[in-house]
């Protein structure tokens, strides 16, 4: 870039809006590499669930941090961050433009913005809190937690109970707000960079039909096998990767809880749930640089590579 900072695309949109598409599309007309931000398809055990993309899609452009963790495994925001910029750095290097792409807006927010400290929770405080959960579930946490930290509880799904757990955790451990904690200074990001973002934002009913269509086409590719093989690993329930969209509806399925309509029907409803947040998100955190208010079709692309070449790869100030 002629200002002498780097340039980082950033394609960002709920899921199921056609970023992965898009980033694909950008990283074969400016030679770049496609590096993910969805905190779910860092799992390998997650290809379709996580709508990854294809090892066709893989071949046609470099694509970083797919499937690179496994299940077994927590990926936070602070280690995604470190792996991200690597990642960034070693494309510059090869004289490659860095494409992040995904929905994960804590990701995204930790990129662009740096990453607030937070503190270590002590062991038994962690499996205290975990033993609590499951003997009377997320609900009934989040209303301790609105008890005691009625802010923080306000800013979080009742049934989110990854993020309950991690609130009441910090609040345990440290006597402070989560909340104080993330609006502590942050480690800056690196002032070589500048970020420019693309955000797909769909209408909503044309992104859950989308994310239903999603739903049936992954049971036709093998999901529920998918879900059959990670669940015979007994891996931790509170993991990330058990998170995943659809694990917990397909394995009531496999376990004989409900038909497979039912399964999947539970499954579509939670994804457009997770999109409705993501879109929240992205409304209320992100200043895009170019929105585009429609699903991915490459009649976006002349605009797309028009607007990179004259606002990204050639910016002056």
């Amino acid at each position: 870039m002629k200002n002498g900072k780097r340039p980082v695309l950033i394609v960002a949109g709920p899921t199921a809006s056609g970023k992965s598409a898009l980033a694909l599309a950008v990283a074969e007309e400016f030679g770049g590499v496609v590096i993910n931000a969805d905190s779910m398809q860092v799992y390998r055990e997650l290809r379709i669930l996580t709508a990854r993309p294809s090892p066709e899609d893989e071949a046609r452009a470099p694509h970083r941090l797919y499937g690179v963790l496994p299940a077994s495994e927590r990926c936070s925001a602070g280690r995604w961050r470190e792996m991200a910029l690597a990642e960034i750095a070693a494309a510059h290097d090869a004289g490659r433009l860095p494409i992040v792409c995904g929905g994960t807006g804590l990701y995204l927010k930790t990129l662009t913005e740096g990453l607030s400290p937070m503190p270590e929770v002590p062991a038994d405080i962690r499996a205290q809190l975990q033993t609590r959960l499951e003997a009377v579930g997320a609900q009934a946490l989040h209303a301790e937690l609105a008890s005691c930290d009625p802010d923080m509880a306000e800013r979080l799904e009742a049934g989110d109970s990854q993020r309950v757990l991690r609130a009441l955790e910090v609040l345990q451990a440290t006597g402070m707000s989560l909340a104080e904690w993330q609006a502590g200074p942050a480690d800056a990001p690196p002032e070589t960079l500048h970020f420019a973002t693309v955000l797909l934002a769909p209408p909503r009913e044309v992104l859950y039909a989308a994310c239903d269509e999603r739903l049936a086409a992954m049971l036709d590719a093998g999901a529920l096998d998918e879900v059959r093989q990670l669940n015979a690993r007994n891996l931790d329930p509170s993991l990330p990767a058990m998170k995943a969209l659809g694990v917990r509806e397909f394995s009531e399925y496999l376990a004989g809880n409900c038909d497979i309509q039912q399964a999947l029907a539970a499954a579509q409803q939670a994804t457009r749930r997770y999109a409705k947040r993501q879109m929240t998100w992205f409304r209320h955190q992100i200043v895009a640089d170019m929105t585009l208010c429609t699903q991915f079709s490459e009649r976006l692309l002349p605009e797309t590579f028009s607007f990179i070449r004259q606002n990204i790869l050639t910016r002056t100030n």
